[in-house]
């Protein structure tokens, strides 16, 4: 009895953020319910609940935001939640990785990081073309030559994991020489 009462508390308590953030005009309160909403994204306890309240939806609507907060805690939402199939399933539904990799370019590394993440909890057999085509892949060659080496380590991971050899090795070719962008996605600025 006392789980389904903490099931029911937990509900109603996610579903009083969501009010919350629907209901104020003050940015500052609006991004302390995104963090903790992308907090409580990270447990998969939550997942059912954030489902039903459609936190995907609003975590991708935050990504068009001109706010740099609400996009990095939207894109740390969404690299939470995307670990889960169920949701996984609704971003891509949603057409979600276009938004995903917009976050490539910010300038914030936090949010570049779960984007990066974010791609790979997103690749499926069939969402793999989206995932890592070309202007990605880009993308990732430059990032992979980060002095971050979070940025740099992650950006390896993606192109030795997710992506095949022979298009890397082209997307390597055509970096050379080239200046710090990516057909589409410019690289986060220092």
């Amino acid at each position: 009895m006392a789980s389904r009462n903490s099931g029911s508390d937990r509900f109603e308590y996610l579903q009083n953020l969501v009010t919350e953030f629907q209901d104020t005009d003050s940015e500052e309160a609006k991004e302390q319910v995104l963090a903790n909403l992308a907090n409580f994204a990270y447990d998969p306890q939550n997942m059912e609940d954030l489902m039903r309240l459609q936190v995907t939806e609003l975590f991708l609507d935050m990504l068009t935001e001109e706010n740099e907060n609400f996009v990095e805690f939207g894109i740390g939402g969404l690299c939470n939640m995307s670990m889960e199939r169920q949701a996984r399933d609704e971003i891509l539904l949603s057409g979600g990785v276009d938004l995903v990799k917009n976050c490539l370019s910010s300038r914030r590394d936090e949010t570049v990081l779960s984007a990066i993440t974010t791609l790979m909890n997103l690749t499926t057999a069939s969402s793999r073309s989206q995932t890592t085509d070309e202007a990605v892949v880009q993308c990732m060659v430059r990032l992979s030559l980060s002095e971050n080496p979070r940025m740099r380590n992650l950006a390896t991971v993606f192109l030795e994991d997710y992506c095949p050899d022979q298009q890397v090795q082209r997307a390597r070719e055509a970096s050379q020489g080239q200046p710090q962008t990516a057909l589409g996605i410019p690289l986060p600025k220092d």
